[in-house]
């Protein structure tokens, strides 16, 4: 069993962006940020909606490094395509918190 769970993990690209740019996302059911964060040079600059608002403003979020999924479809969320699943986990009444590398590291590192 963790062998599969070991496996399936294992097909997930998750690597580590910093965020270019950030902006509210008012056409989104919930509240939501449009993210551009740039995943180094073999995955290139990728956008995200995030539900990220409660704990972060914008600019708070520019510069940042993230964690991020980059080999799920694309998502159409209204007027906006979201390429990538931004890591976060949920904490008290839905509310998430990023999940991101403790120190700098290169865009584009991935998970492992």
């Amino acid at each position: 069993m963790a062998g599969a769970i070991f496996q399936d993990l294992q097909r997930l690209d998750i690597r580590a962006g910093t965020v270019l740019r950030c902006e509210r996302f008012p056409e989104a059911r919930k509240p939501a940020y449009k993210l551009w964060i740039d995943f180094g040079p073999d995955v290139g600059e990728k956008r995200s909606s995030a539900q990220l608002t409660d704990f972060y403003e914008p600019e708070e979020l520019v510069g940042r490094q993230v964690l991020g999924v980059v080999n799920f479809p694309s998502r159409q969320i209204g007027p906006f395509v979201s390429e990538v699943l931004t890591l976060g986990v949920y904490v008290e009444d839905g509310k998430v918190v990023l999940i991101a590398p403790d120190r700098r590291v290169p865009d584009g590192s991935m998970f492992g």
